[in-house]
């Protein structure tokens, strides 16, 4: 397979579409993995991103892993590309050398480095920050992306900060970047000139999460930082008493940032699938539609 950087945009009419399996809850089996993939392989992606809670387990010190035993399954069964994702905190040299091993073994050439979510009274290890982890995945031989921050980490409240530790991203080594979540493409747009401005020029795949309820986007607000535009608010004003109503609004907001996007010419598209094959499906016929 070639490398996923190699897919991006940067110059072609058509933007490369990407989808990630994200188990809200970390309890995503093996079999449902694959269901979930299969369906997301029909549609052609450049490729699909495991978090580390698929199959209920992280990366940390723990091999072999369900993370890359699905991104493994995926390019052996779907030919599709993988990303594994990788996360830093309570790791030690041993427990990263061990998942470094179990990759490369599983012939999984790209991975996404985190540095993950704190847990109350993990012990601290060598690896801080993302930033710390990049350098020695790409020692190790991976195409490394790193995340991208349009509205900052939800624990950086300087958006000047937030461009630096994009661009100290790309400086450690990484080769592309995949974007929290965002509501607002004006937010994503000025986050990109602000990046341009600042040396970025590593490919940077926009990801959009479409909602599928008042519960799930009062959480993603709160943890992930992002803003809720006007017209969101509108929305789930208007379908507060209608489950299925709001669902479809949100998969059609969706749609909609993913063809202006597409339109607006940028590197790529990265869907949160929510593991629902028939969202991805309606968001990616949208984009094609609009393409003619």
């Amino acid at each position: 397979m070639t490398s996923i950087v190699d897919s991006f945009n940067q110059g072609r009419k058509k933007a490369p579409i990407s989808f990630e399996i994200f188990p809200p809850k970390g309890d995503l089996t093996l079999d449902q993995a694959r269901e979930v993939a299969g369906g997301l392989a029909v549609l052609d992606p450049s490729y699909i991103s495991v978090t580390c809670s698929a199959g209920g387990s992280s990366l940390a010190g723990k091999s072999p892993n369900a993370t890359a035993r699905t991104v493994s399954m995926i390019q052996e069964e779907f030919g599709v590309r993988g990303m594994a994702h990788v996360t830093c905190i309570g790791a030690t040299e041993e427990s990263l050398a061990e998942v470094i091993a179990d990759l490369k073994a599983r012939d999984i050439s790209t991975v996404l480095a985190l540095r993950g979510d704190l847990v109350e009274g993990a012990q601290p290890g060598p690896f801080k920050l993302a930033v710390d982890l990049i350098p020695r995945l790409k020692e190790a031989g991976f195409t490394v992306a790193a995340a991208a921050y349009p509205e900052g980490h939800v624990d950086c409240l300087d958006p000047q900060d937030n461009i630096r530790h994009l661009k100290a991203k790309q400086d450690a080594g990484a080769d592309f970047f995949v974007t929290q979540l965002f509501f607002s493409n004006d937010v994503l747009y000025r986050f990109l000139e602000d990046a341009h401005k600042a040396g970025v020029t590593a490919p940077i795949d926009c990801g959009i999460m479409p909602f599928m309820s008042k519960s799930q986007i009062q959480r993603m607000v709160f943890l992930c930082g992002a803003s809720l535009p006007s017209p969101i608010i509108k929305l789930l004003a208007k379908y507060e008493d209608s489950e299925d109503d709001l669902l479809k609004a949100g998969v059609e907001y969706a749609a909609q940032q993913l063809v202006d996007l597409d339109a607006h010419g940028v590197d790529g598209l990265h869907l949160y699938s929510m593991n629902r094959p028939a969202v991805a499906r309606a968001c990616v016929e949208a984009v094609r539609a609009a393409r003619g």
